[in-house]
């Protein structure tokens, strides 16, 4: 019924904003509450009056004349026809729904979804019949005219590219471009793409109809669009585009389709021709402009592409509706596949990914989705209608789903509220409908309802009778706790609504509904509840209804005939107070109704009213408990209410209770006056007379909980104007009394006060500060009440705690009345009435603010509310102070602006200000008075306080004022004969007699000797004391001289001082050193602190008094007496300030006349360095001390004692003229600055900076070099404080000799060597090298570098780096200015280098030092160096690979060099000098220095270099004078210049191979040893000519430029190492092409006959490569080159030379024909067979080879000779072919392979293929015996030949070749013939068979067994003997 009501509900309220129709009739009844809704809905927005309609539709079942439009109904009967399977009805179905649709107006959006649905689903079902399917496409454009873009996204989303989409959705799309072009045209460029990418895809004909269709459409829509642009609302897009992309698909339908088309496909075709021409000269068109929205949003980044089309729409869209937007983007999604940089709102994506896991069953998922969406619902601002409308559904289902977790339905619920916020009406359609009469709902519905009614109020109430009616009738069916706590949380809820809507309904959109009928529905359900629920309730129904209660009976009393029982209910309620669990409730009920009786002025029954009094104060006063906070608070809130209603009645009730005595209730009533106070309840004011009784009453209780409730009540009081000038004061006295009895309590206790007392106490004290500290003197009444009684506080010590405040009050309401002076005609000032209180003299006022203002030094407020004080109270204290201090304390106060001054600067200016007063005043009683408040006020401080050594000297001062000199004397000799009433007595003695002197030094002086000598008597006890322990001692009179002294007229002082001053002071001492007469060493350190301060401020009076004239005659003295007691302290303690007093006094000693020479100046200052700088770590010394209070004196001690050292040092250093003398105290302190004990060198340097720096003047010729080299590396040093005095000493070096600096940044750096990573100081030190080392004089720069190398030996790690990096700065930054000193530099350098190379890290500094110095001066470091004894020692070599290391130096560093080697060899000798380069070059090249262009040099001078040393020996050179460490095992290398320049070479070579230009020798490493050779020095030269990369042409052919002037080298050695050299390169044919060799080959050819076999070697090597590199020339030349060659094969003597041209001549005769050898044939051929058994392998092989090539070359004329030469060859080639080399046997097989067709053998071949087959020499036999007997059936003459060759053979020196010679005796005796047999030398065969037998080799021995049992067979088969 529901779903069929809902339109007609929204068509009835369209009709007729009225309700006109079958509503009408509804009027008075709950239809006729919900017309004024509908009246404002309509007026905001028509659409929602349609969608809220729905709700009046609930109770149409009790109306029945209410009928429903038909159009309407016949959708909804559609719509739940549609979701069956009937195909028939389907069809009439959708044939109603096209013209039901095209005549409606207005469509509900939840129909027009479900019809999108249904026919999208018919349309594309394939199983659906194709014209059912027509109608549905039909359907669904036409419900583009209600939502087109509904419609459109429905389409697109199935419409995907490189996926073949359904028919009918290219037929609804192409339909969609001609029905709405408007508004596909943004779509269009899109659906192009797309539609291009399925073209391919298309095989069925009705597909390829369809696109064609499309094609068709879209073409028509955009020539419309093209024609009519100005009419579409939204800029103009790119026509072309579109035009290009209909072009493509136009051109794939023709080429593609076209040709083979069926008829039909050919008519679609057809459709597409008849497209209307497009216009070509479309204007460019700019970009869009897009909506600003969308401009900020995932598609900005879009313009220029397909998604770029799709702006304007979006543009067009956002004017019309914002909505409309976010649902159309939808759409743009389509080729988020190909843009993966495109993002959907992120917002949007979560929704639609969680409305698709919504559908799932999957609990755990669903709990996660709702937590998501409700935060994503609530921060979202528009949210798509459709997805509005799935969520509904989806949340209403799972909270409605009884098996759904209850967690989870509740989470529904809240996102089913939430979602009112986007659509109310839907959600309560939603909850209305599952909300029915006599039904009970589900649990949550009726929770979703209260919460909307809450959330929702405005849209909610007109629902709500409507909502009541139905509740009503569903109480009575609610048995489950659950179901009943829910329509109690209904109740409360609705009430809470209908209360906001009474008493804010102009608020509201909508006329004003009765309230009154909606209290009455209320009211019936609440009693109900009441009655039937609430009796027999349980705990959790009874805090349900408790909740209920205070909202619903609020509501109720705004009815005035529901007011008697609406508090009829309220007892029930406050009976409720006894589970603490539900207390907080019952409380917040009772506020609201409370409140409602306020807002509508209802008076409460006295009994009632007092039961709430006593419920409430229970509530507040019970023991405080972890849930009872809230309560509390809320109890609180209602008597604050009450407080409003009733404040007399409440008053009474509270002064009731305070009087009970009960401290929980005294508590409680006293927060709560606070809190209505706070609260400012206006009718309270009234009653401030009993609000002040009733405070009183408990003014005199002890309980620290009820003091502080009172104090904070009197602080609000104060606050809130409720102090009374009649009553007030006691509260005010309160405050005060309870501060001095709680600070008593706690400073002075009568009794130990526990951990509780002792928090309470100090509690209240900081409870009585601020009040203070909060209170205004201004308000209402209070400065009658405070003045000027508030003066009695100032003065009483008890009350110094309140200072702060107490002087800001007087402050303010002095300066409130001065104000009113200026405004009033007539005086106004404060009246001075002080009643039954005494207020302090003006005496007393000055001599209090006073001492207090001293702590204003130490930024103290108190202090600062004094000196203001006294600022303004003038005329307080007298009448002649008011011009002064108007003047004076301005100039006063200056320097505390902003930060607090020196104490002692401060002090001096209030000394100076009460000298000034007293003088102003100018009455001696008045200042006799003060000094006696003075001395009264003693008792009010500590003595160590800062205020009673200012109170000392303020009465001194006032007694150096007074002008009665009897009063001051007997003033004096009271306190030398009672010192005690002073305090500390020798600090107060002390300090008032020396500020009295100053006026009155002979009254002083007079007395003191007064008292000597009247105390005489006693001076001689127990060392000085005189009487008792509270007198005065000698060594505090001493002291009392010294301060006399201090304080004395500089005028009078040094008349007196050598009379009456000095000499008293040695006198004490001298008595006191004294024991039974005797001087003895004190170690009193009282009496040597005493002397020592004495002294001191007898050198500081003396210095003073400027009197250069002034020669002090006990200085020496003194001086003496001060390093005696230095000389005492131990060197293992610090635990007296001995050593620091003494240190001070001696520095002000030394300024004095007589001058000290040199040598005093350095023993003082020796003997104090000594005694100071070498004791023990300061931890160390710190845990001597036993307390923490111990040891940090001894630190005091520590710093001090180091300060006074360093002020000491500077003050007699730069007192002194001579720089030398200086620098001669300066060096006093060298020996701790480089110390290896880490303490030490942080004294010495803290001493150092203390010299150096704040100014220091120094002479003007003082040198700073020494001292910076020796400072500044411990910059970096391991503690932080000797990096910053060493930086600090090293910036005052150059300010002392005036050289102006970047000062601000070298203090950010200096600050920033505090860091602890030594990379961060080493990079700060080298920042601060540079800024100030290019200032250092030059000619301090070699002391400068000498100071920094030997730090570099001896100090640490860190401040070894730091050495190096000032080094190289400063070489860096002056290296070009130290040519002159380039010679010292060096030397400097290489002394220290054996040293140093132990360091490896200040090793490589000193080699960037020289780095840096060569790339200044290279020629002169370069010669430098090359002046090192030869060969190099390790530090030289490190020192090249250094400067070749050095990016500044190593360019040019090869090529001087090489220019030097190239110098050195210019007439093909090597020297000394030129071995020296090459040793200097191998070290540069070895750490990888390119060599790419000087490689051809390099590698000619190289082997030239090698070349001429070859076999030279080392000169002995003179021994090197400088210091050499070696290591432990190393031992002086044997110079051998050969080797050093081929190891040159080498590394230089190796090098080229690394760049590309060379490669690895064949030879690998021992290319080396061959070439540094002598024998095989040319074999090397071969190797390495075979290395060379033959395709870089121009560095081979440099390389042979260069090289070709060593073949006519004077140099034999040159010589061959140029000819071998090229005899490698003849064979590259490309170098014969790049250039010149003809020349070469000449010199080859002339060398061949050369008398040095090596170089004739080579010569032939040459010309036999020739044949490889140009066969031309050796075809050309081929008479010269063959008798060249084969005169070498008559070398015998030199097997090389015939080995050689053996292997020339087989590669010459490869080229030549018979014809050009035939000359020469028989020569070599007979030369060949002569090394057949030559025992070098090589020429043996090779004879044997080039044997085999001459059989080729016989031609006609030689081959009867070349086979006669085979015979005598074949028994070599047959023995060979077991030849202890392999390849000896291999060339065997073959030659005799060549050979047997020259003898007619040719059976013999298959025998020789046995022997290819692999047979290994143990068959030997078996071949010989084969091959013997199928030629002995050939030919026995050969055999015979064979024979008679064999005997040579068996003294062979192989023994395989033995063997085999017998094997083959053996077959061929086998095979023999009889004739033959009978010719043998058998005699002599078997003799040398039987010595064979004997042979070392055993297979020879059985060999020669076997031939001899042959040889015996073979003569008895003929009868023979042997």
């Amino acid at each position: 019924m529901s779903a069929a009501l809902r339109p007609a509900a929204r068509f009835e309220c369209e009709r007729s904003l009225a309700l006109r129709g079958p509503l009408a009739s509804t009027e008075g009844t709950a239809f006729g509450e919900m017309q004024p809704f509908c009246w404002s809905a309509a007026a905001q927005k028509r659409e929602n009056v349609i969608v809220v309609a729905h709700s009046i539709l609930l109770l149409l079942d009790s109306s029945p004349s209410l009928q429903l439009p038909e159009t309407f109904g016949d959708i909804n009967l559609t719509l739940g026809m549609l979701n069956k399977e009937d195909i028939i009805s389907k069809e009439e179905i959708y044939s109603h729904l096209t013209s039901v649709i095209q005549n409606t107006d207005i469509l509900d959006d939840a129909i027009v979804q479900r019809l999108i649905y249904y026919a999208s689903k018919d349309m594309r079902d394939n199983n659906v019949p194709r014209e059912i399917r027509m109608l549905a496409g039909e359907v669904l454009v036409s419900l583009a005219s209600h939502d087109f873009n509904s419609v459109m996204y429905e389409v697109q989303s199935n419409f995907r590219i490189l996926e073949l989409p359904n028919e009918f959705i290219v037929l609804a799309l192409a339909e969609l471009a001609t029905s709405y072009a408007s508004q596909s045209i943004p779509f269009m460029m899109m659906t192009l793409l797309t539609m291009q990418t399925m073209l391919r895809l298309a095989e069925e004909e009705r597909m390829k109809a369809a696109f064609c269709v499309a094609l068709e459409k879209f073409s028509k829509a955009i020539y419309k669009y093209i024609n009519h642009w100005r009419d579409f609302p939204y800029p103009r897009l790119d026509a072309n585009r579109l035009s290009d992309k209909i072009l493509m698909l136009f051109r794939y339908m023709m080429e593609k389709w076209a040709p083979g088309a069926s008829p039909e496909q050919t008519l679609g075709v057809l459709g597409c021709l008849s497209l209307p021409p497009y216009l070509s000269d479309l204007p460019t068109l700019g970009p869009f402009p897009v909506a600003e929205s969308w401009c900020q949003g995932p598609l900005a980044s879009t313009e220029g592409t397909a998604f770029g089309e799709m702006q304007p729409f979006c543009w067009s869209a956002a004017a019309q509706k914002r909505e409309n937007v976010i649902v159309v983007a939808h759409s743009i999604l389509l080729l988020l596949d190909s843009s993966p940089s495109l993002q959907l709102p992120e917002t949007f994506g979560d929704i639609n990914l969680t409305l698709g896991m919504l559908n799932k069953e999957d609990i755990i998922s669903k709990e996660e989705i709702y937590s998501h969406l409700t935060s994503v619902i609530q921060n979202t601002d528009i949210l798509d209608d459709a997805i509005v409308q799935r969520l509904i559904y989806y949340a209403s289902k799972d909270m409605r789903d009884n098996n759904v977790p209850r967690e989870i339905r509740m989470l529904a619920g809240e996102v089913l509220v939430s979602l009112a916020s986007h659509d109310f009406n839907s959600v309560m359609y939603e909850v209305q409908s599952n909300f029915r009469i006599l039904e009970l709902p589900n649990e949550f519905i009726v929770l979703a309802l209260a919460e909307l009614a809450t959330s929702y109020a405005s849209q909610s109430i007109p629902f709500m009778m409507m909502t009541l009616l139905t509740m009503q009738t569903m109480l009575r069916l609610a048995e489950e706790e659950r179901m009943k706590a829910a329509f109690c949380v209904a109740l409360e809820k609705f009430s809470k609504a209908i209360y906001k809507y009474i008493n804010h309904w102009r608020d509201f959109p909508y006329p004003r509904l009765d309230a009154n009928r909606l209290s009455d529905k209320i009211l019936m359900l609440f009693r109900y509840m009441m009655e039937k629920w609430a009796p027999g309730a349980s705990p959790e129904q009874t805090l349900s209804i408790v909740k209920a209660h205070g909202p619903t009976v609020s509501l109720l009393l705004h009815w005035e005939d529901l007011c008697e029982h609406a508090l009829g209910q309220v007892p029930w309620l406050l009976n409720q107070y006894k589970d603490k669990e539900i207390d907080f409730h019952v409380t917040q009920s009772l506020k609201q109704i409370l409140a409602a009786a306020v807002l509508y002025d209802i008076g409460l029954p006295k009994d009632l009213k007092r039961s709430i009094f006593v419920n409430l104060l229970h509530q507040v006063c019970r023991a405080p408990e972890p849930l009872g906070q809230e309560n509390e608070v809320e109890a609180s809130s209602c008597f604050l209410l009450l407080a409003h209603s009733n404040p007399a009645d409440l008053m009474e009730f509270f002064d009731e209770q305070m009087r009970s005595n009960n401290e929980a209730n005294r508590r409680g009533i006293l927060a709560l006056l606070r809190m209505v106070i706070s609260a400012e309840e206006p009718r309270l004011r009234d009653h401030i007379t009993s609000v002040e009784k009733t405070v009183k009453i408990v003014l005199g209780d002890p309980s620290v909980k009820v003091r502080n409730s009172t104090l904070l009540l009197i602080q609000t009081m104060c606050e809130k104007c409720y102090i009374e000038a009649r009553e007030g004061w006691p509260l005010i006295h309160y405050v005060f009394s309870q501060f001095a009895v709680s600070n008593k309590s706690l400073e002075k206790p009568r009794k130990p006060l526990s951990q509780e007392d002792e928090k309470g106490e100090q509690s209240v004290r900081e409870t009585s500060l601020e009040v203070l500290k909060t209170l205004d003197p201004l308000v209402i009444g209070m400065p009658q009440v405070l003045w000027p009684r508030i003066l009695t506080f100032v003065v009483p010590a008890e009350y110094t705690g309140t200072l702060d405040h107490l002087f800001n009050i007087i402050r303010i309401l002095i300066m409130a009345e001065e104000r009113k002076k200026r405004n009033a005609v007539e005086s106004t000032a404060l009246v001075i009435s002080t009643g039954a209180v005494k207020l302090p003299t003006p005496q007393q006022l000055l001599a209090r603010l006073l001492v207090i203002s001293m702590l204003a030094s130490l930024g103290q407020l108190r202090g600062a509310g004094a000196i203001g004080l006294l600022k303004i109270l003038p005329d307080l204290i007298h009448p002649k102070l008011v011009n002064l201090w108007k003047t004076c304390l301005p100039e006063l106060l200056k320097p505390l602006e902003g930060k607090n001054t020196s104490i002692v600067l401060w002090e001096t200016m209030l000394l100076q200000l009460l000298k000034e007063s007293l003088w102003k005043i100018d009455d001696v009683a008045w200042t006799i008075q003060l000094s006696q408040d003075f001395s009264q006020q003693m008792g009010s401080y500590s003595n160590t306080s800062v205020e009673k050594k200012f109170l000392w000297k303020a009465l001194g001062t006032t007694l150096a004022s007074c002008q009665d000199t009897n009063f001051v004397g007997s003033q004096i000799k009271e306190f030398l004969t009672a010192p005690n009433q002073l305090g500390d007595q020798r600090q107060g003695v002390t300090s008032i007699l020396g500020h009295c002197a100053e006026n009155h030094l002979d009254t002083v002086l007079k007395v003191l000797k007064t008292f000597q000598d009247r105390e005489k008597s006693f001076m001689n006890r127990c060392k000085g004391l005189f009487s008792g322990k509270k007198s005065l001692s000698k060594t505090d009179v001493m002291v009392i001289y010294g301060a006399v002294a201090l304080h004395a007229p500089k005028a009078q002082l040094l008349a007196r001082l050598d009379q009456d001053i000095v000499p008293q002071v040695l006198f004490l001492y001298g008595q006191c050193s004294q024991v039974l007469g005797m001087s003895v060493m004190n170690k009193d350190m009282d009496l040597q602190l005493s002397f020592t301060r004495s002294i001191t401020e007898i050198g500081i009076a003396v210095q003073d008094t400027g009197d250069q004239g002034f020669k002090f005659s006990y200085k020496e003295q003194l001086l003496g007496h001060m390093l005696d007691l230095i000389r005492d302290e131990p060197l293992d303690a610090l635990a007296s300030p001995v050593r620091w007093k003494a240190l001070i006094a001696i520095r002000y000693l030394s300024k004095l006349k007589p001058r000290l020479s040199l040598n005093d100046h350095l023993n003082i200052l020796e003997e104090n360095i000594r005694r100071l700088v070498p004791l023990p770590p300061l931890e160390n010394l710190r845990n001597e001390g036993e307390t923490d209070k111990d040891k940090e004196h001894i630190k005091f001690l520590y710093e001090r004692s180091m300060d006074a050292l360093g002020k000491l040092l500077r003050t007699m250093m730069w007192d002194n003229a001579k720089a030398e003398d200086c620098q001669e105290m300066f060096n006093l302190l060298r020996m701790w600055l480089v110390s290896q004990k880490d303490w030490e060198r942080e004294r010495a340097f803290q001493v150092t900076a203390a010299v150096l720096t704040n100014d220091a003047e120094a002479p003007g010729n003082f040198k700073i070099g020494s001292l910076l080299g020796l400072l500044a590396p411990h910059s970096c040093d391991t503690l932080p404080t000797i990096r910053q005095a060493a930086a600090s000493s090293t910036i005052a070096l150059f300010c002392m000799k005036g050289i102006r600096l970047e000062m601000e940044r070298l203090q950010d750096l200096q600050e920033g060597l505090q860091c602890d990573d030594v990379q961060v100081q080493v990079k700060i030190s080298s920042k601060i090298a540079k800024m100030v080392t290019k200032l250092i004089p030059s000619e301090e720069m070699v002391v400068f570098l000498e100071e920094i190398l030997d730090g570099l030996e001896t100090l640490g790690p860190s401040c070894t780096t730091a050495c190096g990096v000032w080094m190289t700065t400063a070489l860096k930054e002056q290296g070009a200015a130290l040519e002159d000193q380039l010679l010292d530099i060096l030397s400097i350098l290489y002394y220290h280098m054996p040293v140093l190379r132990q360091k490896e890290e200040s090793f490589r500094f000193m080699l960037d030092a020289i780095s840096q110095m060569a790339s200044f001066h290279p020629e002169a470091v370069v010669t430098s160096l090359l002046q090192k004894p030869l060969p190099f020692d390790r530090d030289t070599k490190t020192l090249w690979k250094a400067l070749a290391e050095n990016p500044a130096s190593s360019s040019k560093l090869l090529r001087a060099l090489t220019d030097k080697l190239e110098n050195s060899l210019e007439d093909d000798l090597a020297g000394m000098d030129a071995i020296a380069v090459a040793c200097a070059i191998h070290e540069v090249v070895s750490i990888g220095t390119p060599v790419t262009g000087l490689y051809p040099e390099l590698f000619t001078l190289l082997l030239k270099l090698v070349s001429c040393t070859l076999g030279q020996a080392m000169p002995t050179s003179s021994l090197s004078f400088r210091r050499r460490v070696m290591q432990q095992g190393e031992r002086q290398q044997v110079a051998d210049p050969c080797r050093l320049s081929t190891a040159t070479l080498k590394c230089v070579q190796a090098q080229a191979v690394r760049g590309g230009f060379a490669v690895e020798s064949d030879e690998g490493d021992n290319v080396w040893t061959l070439l540094h050779s002598p024998s095989t020095h040319h074999l090397g030269v071969c190797a390495l000519a075979r290395s060379m990369a033959v395709w870089q042409h121009r560095i081979i052919l440099a390389i042979m430029e260069q090289l070709h002037w060593s073949l006519t080298s004077s140099s034999e050695n040159y010589r061959i190492t140029g000819m071998a050299f090229f005899s490698e390169l003849m064979k590259e044919p490309v170098l014969w092409k790049h250039w010149n060799l003809r020349n070469v080959l000449i010199l080859m050819d002339q060398s061949a006959w050369d008398s040095n076999a090596t170089l004739r070697q080579m010569a032939i090597r040459g010309l036999g490569n020739t044949a490889s590199g140009a066969p031309h020339k050796v075809k050309k030349h081929k008479q010269i080159i063959l008798e060249s060659i084969i005169r070498g094969l008559y070398h015998l003597a030199r097997t090389e030379v015939v080995c050689e041209s053996l292997k020339a001549l087989k590669k010459i005769l490869e080229l030549l024909t018979d014809r050009d050898v035939s000359f020469y044939f028989k020569e070599i051929v007979l030369q060949t067979r002569t090394f057949f058994e030559d025992e070098q392998d090589d020429v043996r092989l090779t004879a044997i080879v080039l044997f085999e090539n001459l059989a080729s070359l016989t031609g006609r004329r030689w081959k009867m000779f070349f086979a006669e030469e085979i015979k005598k060859s074949m028994i070599s080639f047959l023995l060979h072919l077991w030849d202890p080399n392999p390849k000896v046997g291999a060339a065997c097989r073959d030659v005799l392979t060549v050979s047997i067709p020259f003898l007619g053998l040719q059976e013999l071949y298959g025998v020789l293929d046995n022997l290819l087959d692999g047979q290994d020499p143990p068959r030997a036999r078996d071949f010989y015996r084969q091959f013997c007997a199928k030629l002995a059936k050939k030919n026995q003459e050969i055999l015979w030949i064979l024979h008679t060759h064999s005997f040579p053979f068996f003294s062979s020196s192989w023994e395989m070749i033995r063997s085999s010679a017998i094997k083959l005796t053996d077959a061929i005796v086998l095979n023999l013939t009889n004739q033959y047999v009978e010719s043998l030398d058998r005699e002599q065969l078997n003799m040398r068979l039987q010595e064979l037998r004997q042979d070392p080799c055993i297979s020879v021995q059985r060999a020669a067994e076997a031939a001899l049992q042959t040889l015996l067979r073979r003569c008895k088969e003929i009868s023979v003997l042997p």
